[in-house]
């Protein structure tokens, strides 16, 4: 069977066995901006089908908490830098944005006791939408993540770079220190004060 898309959207193709009999079925993403995906290699397989679209947009502002040594959202999941970001800006797009959604920034973020307000900013993405940054680094989040305090992303290679939790300075949070469990923020490739 051969399926020809002529869509501009990014495509995903489900192939669904019943009684012998295979159904095709073709989901577009609906997104807005030239977004043509990410750069940097594409994805690896169990990507959820969520548009990097309505992952990047929010209600209303952002709100990052520390919890324990790392960054959170305000629903409590852990956020994320990548080390393929440079220079403050995104590279994470089309099937990489549906397995780590961009923070969305939605306005004016707030920062939660411990960690430094002014660290907080935003970037504008691909899409035109506004990505959360704390120390010049885009956040995300991990959609093998389902629930508050699951760091399943963390140091993670997946598309083209490794991903870590973020620490209160805003460094990559990159080892555990076998006793407790706990991670300890380092510095990564370029990571760190002077990103």
């Amino acid at each position: 069977m051969t399926i020809i898309s002529i869509v501009r959207k990014p495509v995903r193709l489900v192939v669904l066995g019943a009684g012998g009999a295979a159904v095709a079925i073709v989901l577009t993403a609906c997104s807005s901006g030239s977004g043509s995906g990410n750069s940097a290699g594409n994805g690896s397989a169990g990507v959820p089908a969520t548009s990097a679209a309505s992952a990047t947009t929010g209600p209303g502002p952002a709100t990052i908490m520390l919890s324990g040594d790392h960054l959170v959202n305000a629903a409590g999941k852990t956020l994320y830098l990548w080390q393929a970001d440079t220079r403050g800006k995104s590279t994470c797009a089309g099937a990489c944005a549906a397995a780590w959604p961009p923070a969305p920034a939605g306005g004016a973020p707030t920062a939660g006791s411990g960690l430094d307000a002014t660290k907080l900013g935003s970037t504008m993405r691909a899409d035109g939408s506004s990505q959360l940054t704390y120390a010049g680094h885009p956040l995300y989040t991990f959609y093998g993540d389902s629930t508050p305090g699951q760091a399943n992303g963390q140091g993670k290679n997946a598309f083209g770079a490794k991903w870590f939790e973020v620490g209160a300075t805003g460094s990559a949070v990159t080892a555990s220190d076998g006793a407790s469990g706990t991670s300890t923020p380092g510095s990564v490739g370029g990571y760190g004060a002077g990103y």
